[in-house]
């Protein structure tokens, strides 16, 4: 493994870090904000500081697997708690879904970080992320968080390898998206669905599948697991389904192409 120094974007990155002064990340614990979190304790140390933002969306198990992390990374780490459910337009469901919620994520960073004299918050949002329909990208560019890797034109598949450089054991961790992400627009936010979603693909990620989606629509569950994971939860579904329509569920299907993304809104 080459040296993390020899990356062709570190350098410029933790050179512009270092300028800011001091950093707050908002962190999840997914490779983007996990690199950047790392990034900023080179650059500032002490004056690195990660939050997690803990509302009712995050499932316990990526709490407990950002934890790990960021004492793995070596940075200071906090959890601000609020509730994503006392917002009605969340609640809602819109399209625009995820712009509530980075506004009210990114609204909690930025609080936080002018109550304690950060200069600066910084997100990890990459270069391959900006697309047509990107609401929440759009409330992190209105709350004024920077983010260094889409600024330095750091994409995935970089980021990525900027994560093996740095020996994060996350670096090839798939994906992950907020529990409502699982909802269909239109239909609403509630708590029984998030706990029932999280409980579900506990289960699943319990079996040893990687990626995993359980998709709630109406009372109904379809499951998704990466597409080379579907033949191998077929083998096991007549042992799977009962325990997932133990949670509630009025039915549960198996969706046989597997994940694809958007799939909350896919007929």
């Amino acid at each position: 493994m080459r040296d993390v120094l020899t990356h062709p974007h570190v350098d410029s990155l933790v050179s512009d870090l270092a300028g800011r002064g001091s950093v707050l990340v908002a962190y999840s614990g997914g490779v983007d904000s996990a690199v950047v979190a790392a990034l900023a304790w080179r650059a500032v140390g002490e004056r690195a500081l990660a939050v997690t933002a803990a509302a009712e969306t995050l499932a316990g198990a990526e709490l407990d697997h950002a934890r790990r992390l960021a004492a793995e990374i070596g940075i200071r780490h906090e959890v601000a708690t609020y509730s994503e459910l006392d917002d009605p337009e969340f609640v809602a469901n819109p399209s625009h879904r995820c712009y509530a919620c980075q506004g009210m994520r990114m609204g909690t960073m930025v609080r936080l970080a002018a109550e304690r004299g950060y200069a600066v918050v910084c997100d990890g949002t990459n270069a391959s992320d900006p697309g047509p329909d990107r609401p929440g990208l759009r409330a992190v560019q209105e709350s004024g968080v920077y983010s260094p890797l889409l600024a330095h034109g750091v994409d995935k598949a970089a980021t990525r390898e900027i994560a093996r450089s740095l020996e994060l054991s996350a670096w090839d961790r798939p994906a992950n998206a907020c529990l409502s992400s699982r909802i269909p627009h239109g239909q609403l936010v509630t708590l029984g669905k998030l706990r029932r979603i999280e409980a579900a693909e506990e289960v699943l990620a319990g079996a040893g599948f990687r990626v995993v989606r359980v998709r709630h629509d109406q009372g109904a569950a379809r499951v998704e697991v990466g597409p080379g994971e579907v033949a191998r939860l077929a083998a096991i579904w007549n042992e799977i389904e009962p325990r997932l329509q133990s949670l509630g569920f009025e039915r549960v299907e198996l969706d046989p192409q597997g994940y694809r993304r958007g799939g909350a809104d896919l007929s």
